[in-house]
């Protein structure tokens, strides 16, 4: 597969890397005397020089003959040099700014690569959402390597989407500088059940010598999960078991370990390795969705390293599975992943290997951060109109757009039993409960000082004025209401609450103010966090957006919710592509059989 993110192809200076290992021309740069986290033998490596040219590697071993006068020579004594480090899987989307100010966030952290999947911006603009995020990256020395968004709408005919992407769009983007792969093909009764559009994309990413990443979020290990991956799919993000990701690997499948601001899936996953004598070449680390507080305080792939060191994985294993496999998955193992002859000279220095703290970050072989800092500066943000003002609602939201009716077989006062939406913190699926709910006067709601919300979720592309109403609980014992125009993946306008009036101010000041996330209070807005960009992203600094975040964060503490962030699983709410039980604008989806079902039984 042909690398077009590194300075400079290999094809063009192959002789000017063969002159600097022979000594005959000088390097740009030299590291030496390095621990070398060697992942290709998975040893460390003493005393090592590393000699860069042209952005790549020219030498590993003693380069002494390679340094000149104009050689910039960097001694690295006592300091563990590493490969940068690549997330497999992530949606910048979920930091709440775009790819630039993403990339000040995680490159100091050792971050030197990601493979992005936009389908959230794509599902609210399309194929130009996309190009925008691609074009951001591009005033960042991070390798924003993009997947094409496979599906939009995530699951169709259970949401209204912004927009749509088919086999001709796939075919398209795949033309694209900037594309190497197609998104979570999240889809997976489609694939096992031979939809001819859900293969058509897969034949046109396959066609283009791309590779297919995977979503298979059931816990099956049998006939399903061969059909998947037999049809193309090279990894998965979304397993939740150990004995999960111990399949996905011996069936040749990449298992790709999440923890992210709000899925902590790590701990019980990598059990799998821990707990088996098994080749680990198939396990990469990976975050899925960050929210910006978590990057400024906690890191990026630092954390989830120091995280799976702690949980007793080899700290030189867990460096692999944010290098050479993660490289190996996307078949880039020729150009990333190690520091060897040929390679990109994307590099990190820190000085304790069960600890890592990255003290520099090395991008085609220029210092792009140093003592957590990004240190090369960025042109200034260029989004195109086309990406704001994108609240189309179509109706005036009132306290009546709240008002559950029970049906006229139900009694019209007293209880009747409904579906419940039961979230799981710091998980992804969710559960089907059943609870009785008070009807007064035909008029359904949630029983005083219960831990059920109303929810409800408006069309907010094409002013169809559709809307989906349910119940959910996961939350605590709330006051007021939160909305927001993150809901995964349709992006549609969500609300919960415990009064319809506050629901109806919550929804209000986003449709003004272009998207974002809202609390409200006994008639006040307590905290809002405008998201202009998609209704998805700000186009402020990523320090000022997560301020903001933790504004949000402290609002749904005083409304009485303390699970870590709740804002971020209820996003997940109409996401119809995780079991068991989710609410769309089109109404409650049961995601087991995929069929819509009623609220009440």
């Amino acid at each position: 597969m042909l690398n077009r993110f590194c300075k400079k192809p290999l094809y063009e200076v192959t002789r000017k890397l063969a002159d600097v290992a022979m000594g005959r021309e000088k390097a740009d740069m030299v590291i030496k005397n390095v621990l070398l986290v060697n992942v290709c033998t998975a040893e460390i490596q003493e005393g090592i020089d590393v000699a860069v040219s042209e952005g790549r590697i020219a030498l590993v071993g003693d380069a002494s003959n390679c340094i000149g006068e104009n050689t910039k020579v960097i001694d690295a004594s006592g300091q563990y040099l590493a490969p940068g480090f690549m997330d497999g899987h992530i949606h910048v989307e979920s930091s709440m700014v775009g790819v630039g100010e993403y990339s000040r966030a995680v490159v100091p952290h050792g971050t030197t690569a990601i493979f992005m999947d936009p389908h959230e911006i794509c599902n609210v603009c399309g194929k130009e959402g996309v190009k925008a995020m691609i074009d951001d990256a591009k005033r960042t020395p991070l390798k924003a390597i993009s997947n094409a968004p496979s599906c939009v709408p995530a699951v169709p005919g259970f949401e209204d989407t912004g927009s749509g992407i088919g086999p001709d769009d796939i075919r398209e983007m795949m033309t694209w500088d900037g594309i190497m792969g197609l998104g979570e093909m999240m889809n997976y009764p489609g694939v096992l059940n031979s939809d001819e559009k859900v293969h058509a994309e897969l034949a046109e990413t396959l066609k283009s010598d791309n590779v297919v990443t995977g979503h298979y979020s059931v816990p099956d290990t049998g006939a399903g999960l061969n059909a998947y991956i037999a049809s193309g799919g090279r990894c998965c993000h979304e397993s939740t078991r150990a004995e999960d990701i111990l399949e996905k690997m011996r069936h040749g499948m990449y298992a790709q370990m999440r923890y992210g601001s709000a899925w902590h899936d790590l701990p019980v996953v990598v059990k799998a390795v821990l707990d088996n004598k098994i080749d680990d070449r198939y396990c990469c680390l990976i975050s899925d969705d960050v929210h910006p507080d978590t990057l400024l305080s906690d890191g990026h792939l630092d954390n989830i390293l120091r995280l799976a060191i702690s949980e007793g994985v080899d700290p030189i294993k867990a460096i692999q599975y944010v290098t050479i496999n993660t490289a190996t998955c996307y078949r880039m193992e020729h150009e990333l992943g190690s520091i060897t002859p040929g390679r990109c000279a994307d590099m990190v220095l820190f000085k304790d290997l069960k600890d890592i703290r990255i003290d520099c970050t090395i991008i085609d072989g220029e210092i792009v951060a140093e003592d957590g800092k990004l240190i090369v500066p960025l042109d200034k943000a260029a989004f195109p109109a086309n990406v704001f003002n994108t609240m189309h609602v179509g109706t005036k939201i009132t306290p009546d757009s709240f008002i559950l009716k029970a049906p006229s077989d139900k009694p019209q006062n007293g209880k009747v039993k409904a579906r419940i939406i039961e979230c799981i913190p710091n998980k992804v699926w969710t559960e089907e409960n059943f609870e009785e709910l008070i009807v007064n006067d035909g008029v359904v709601s949630a029983p005083a000082d219960s831990d059920i919300l109303k929810m409800a979720v408006f069309e907010r592309h094409h002013e169809t004025g559709t809307k989906g109403i349910g119940f959910v609980r996961g939350f605590g014992k709330l006051k007021g209401a939160m909305a927001q125009t993150i809901s995964h993946d349709a992006h549609n306008l969500l609300v919960a609450g415990t009064n319809d009036e506050d629901m109806a101010l919550a929804a209000n000041t986003l449709i003004e103010c272009g998207g974002g996330l809202c609390a409200v209070l006994d008639g006040k807005v307590i905290s809002v966090l405008p998201l202009p960009i998609a209704g998805l992203m700000s186009d402020k600094p990523v320090e000022e957006v997560a301020e903001g975040l933790k504004t949000i964060g402290e609002a749904w503490k005083s409304l009485g919710c303390s699970i870590n962030s709740p804002y971020m699983t209820m996003a997940l709410v109409p996401l119809a592509c995780i079991p068991a039980l989710r609410l769309t604008n089109r109404g409650l989806v049961d995601c087991r059989t995929y069929t819509f079902v009623d609220l009440f039984v």
